[in-house]
């Protein structure tokens, strides 16, 4: 699997991803918070399907197939 998710990108969707969850487990906002699972995995993993359907790579780094 190609990387597509790069840099600032990937920090960014860590960031949200961890804040959204615990607003959600601390009661501060409701359920959608759990959605912040999705940013979550796809900064750790460091692709996302999206960008592959629109074409969009973030990722400078050439990585083997």
């Amino acid at each position: 699997m190609k990387f597509n998710v790069g840099g600032l990108d990937r920090i960014l969707r860590i960031l949200v991803g961890v804040v959204l969850i615990a607003f959600a487990a601390t009661g501060i906002v409701g359920w959608w918070g759990w959605l912040g699972a999705i940013p979550l995995l796809t900064g750790v993993v460091r692709f996302c399907p999206l960008y592959l359907i629109a074409g969009i790579n973030t990722c400078p780094l050439k990585t083997k197939r």
